[in-house]
């Protein structure tokens, strides 16, 4: 059986292989391979695949990749009343910073807690910090509650410190949150990562009320709108391996559908 970490390398080794611009140069370099005998063919596929990294570094492409995930919009004061607690996902804890030699927050993770810090002080309700630790001295659950206590001013009441991955956090989370009594919550993630998120979570028995942060806007610049960049890339790249985590776990459930009805 393998482990729950190298199961995560795993993940992470084949996301990074099927994931822009990895997969393109390395489709780009096997079409110049196949060139040495079809010439056409092959110089066909390795230009097809420079071609693609291009698109996706384009605005237009890559809004409207990551909009294609925003699904659940911002919640309303009546959903946040009907919440007994906040659920906020790990971003991500970058490895000990040279400047103060301890781990700090990624900008996605500290963005997630500034916001269920915001929703704390309109409700006065529990937060719930997720995420276990690989590569950081502590688990990134512990640097959030430091981060919300120490610097926002807020109150974290639980912390699950195992999980390393979305389903991780679901279902690491359930059974500290099911003994508090806790059966409804708003759960904290960007917008592009809400929709896998809050279904992974339903499936742990918990009904979620989506508070999604993080919207994609457009630049307000017209030239930034339509010019190449590599943050545009970055996008389409993060909403890919978003989509392909989506299906992943769809598949995932046909197949347990399929071989429990036997």
């Amino acid at each position: 059986m393998i482990a729950p970490s190298m199961w995560f390398v795993l993940k992470k080794i084949l996301s990074a292989l099927l994931m822009p611009p990895v997969l393109s140069i390395l489709l780009a370099f096997v079409g110049l391979w196949i060139a040495r005998r079809h010439r056409r063919t092959g110089l066909l596929i390795a230009v097809l695949s420079l071609l693609s990294v291009l698109a996706l570094s384009w605005p237009p492409v890559s809004n409207a990749l990551v909009r294609s995930l925003e699904r659940h919009p911002a919640i309303t004061p009546a959903e946040l009343a009907r919440a007994q607690a906040i659920v906020v996902l790990g971003g991500g804890a970058d490895a000990t910073a040279p400047d103060n030699g301890q781990d700090v927050l990624s900008r996605g993770a500290r963005e997630r807690v500034r916001y269920a810090v915001a929703l704390q002080r309109q409700t006065g309700l529990p937060i719930l910090a997720t995420g276990g630790s690989f590569g950081g001295s502590r688990a990134e659950s512990l640097v959030m509650k430091e981060v919300v206590e120490r610097e926002l001013r807020g109150r974290v009441r639980w912390t699950e410190v195992h999980s390393l991955d979305t389903a991780g956090n679901a279902e690491n989370s359930a059974p500290l949150l099911k003994a508090a009594g806790i059966e409804r919550v708003a759960l904290v993630t960007h917008s592009w990562h809400m929709v896998r998120s809050a279904d992974l979570f339903r499936r742990q028995g918990l009904e979620v009320l989506p508070a999604p942060m993080g919207f994609n806007s457009l630049s307000p610049h017209r030239l930034q709108r339509v010019l190449p960049r590599a943050s545009a890339l970055a996008d389409s790249s993060l909403a890919l391996h978003e989509w392909l985590g989506i299906l992943a776990q769809r598949g995932g459930a046909w197949v347990r559908r399929v071989v429990g009805s036997r």
